[in-house]
């Protein structure tokens, strides 16, 4: 759906700057691909950027437009997706949208908020904005859900936030935690990134983008421990399920598969995903009821490409 772009003002083209100058700093040099068409390609129609995507009720799927914060809604079986939430009808005030998950039985979708150093709750049925919250100052970047409620990373500091989800959708005020051991190290300019649950929320698994490696964090403590045997360089956005781990590298344009130990204490690698259509993927999400089987829908973000005018989510086989 072809849409006008309205202009955001100037502390969004500045936080559109220094995002993409840092984002620069993580990225080797390759040549540009060209984005072939097929069925294993959504476009997002009218997106001026892109980052991260939540699977919905069955081939559902959400999408952001990172630096407007809007917020698409598509279908895996349809092959379309369009603008479900913009946000400029209710907000005056820039956006981002940057890591999200949709917590399906409660009908929430959570936004990590990039630069704003906020968390955004949408009503998934209406559309509507439910509450934000203000959490820190950095670069709010990706959200799991567990289930007590939504946790969040900061790629600027050691520490995640959480927002409880109660009855009924009830949401609970922000709590922190303070990370300590390996995990909370900022060597780079972006450090912890994507996040998943695992053992049922009992264990955290954090992206650290400055290491190239997978931590282990505690939900109670903060405690933090490497997953032994797992080299992921520009690893961005992570899906987990059971034991089976799925990392997307960003500038190396391929997803890895990782099989976990029991204990989550290493890992190996099993697959690495590549296909033609990736232009700097950064985050994806895992479906199990599409008509190819168990199938990755991994969002384009296109990184430092100043020619980009269309967004896609490209589809990869999970097991491939």
């Amino acid at each position: 759906m072809a849409r006008t772009i309205r202009n955001s003002g100037r502390v969004q083209r500045r936080t559109a700057i220094v995002f993409f100058a840092l984002m620069g700093l993580l990225a080797p040099a390759s040549p540009a691909l060209a984005t072939p068409p097929g069925d294993s390609v959504i476009v997002l129609e009218g997106a001026t950027s892109a980052e991260g995507i939540a699977a919905g009720r069955g081939t559902t799927f959400y999408a952001g437009d990172l630096m407007l914060g809007d917020i698409y809604r598509g279908d895996l079986r349809n092959g379309h997706a369009e603008l479900y939430i913009d946000v400029s009808d209710f907000d005056a005030t820039p956006r981002m949208a940057v890591g999200m998950k949709a917590d399906i039985r409660n009908d929430l979708l959570f936004v990590a908020g990039g630069s704003t150093g906020k968390a955004y709750v949408y009503d998934t049925e209406s559309g509507e904005p439910v509450k934000d919250f203000t959490l820190a100052s950095g670069f709010i970047n990706d959200v799991a859900l567990t289930r007590d409620g939504a946790w969040f990373t900061n790629s600027a500091a050691g520490e995640l936030y959480f927002i409880p989800v109660g009855r009924h959708g009830r949401l609970g005020d922000m709590q922190k935690l303070t990370l300590n051991g390996p995990a909370a190290a900022l060597p780079g300019a972006f450090n912890i990134n994507g996040i998943a649950s695992a053992r049922d929320g009992d264990v955290l698994i954090v992206a650290h983008s400055g290491f190239g490696r997978l931590f282990t964090v505690d939900p109670e403590t903060g405690g933090s421990a490497e997953i032994a045997g797992v080299d992921v360089p520009n690893v961005d956005g992570i899906v987990v399920r059971g034991n089976q781990l799925w990392a997307v590298q960003n500038f190396k344009n391929q997803i890895s598969r990782i099989r976990l130990a029991d204990d989550l204490s290493s890992g190996e690698l099993r697959k690495v995903i590549t296909n033609g259509n990736f232009k700097i993927p950064t985050t994806a999400a895992l479906f199990s009821n599409t008509r190819h089987g168990s199938t990755l829908a991994a969002v384009n973000a296109k990184f430092m490409d100043t020619t980009a005018t269309q967004y896609e989510v490209v589809l990869v086989p999970a097991w491939d």
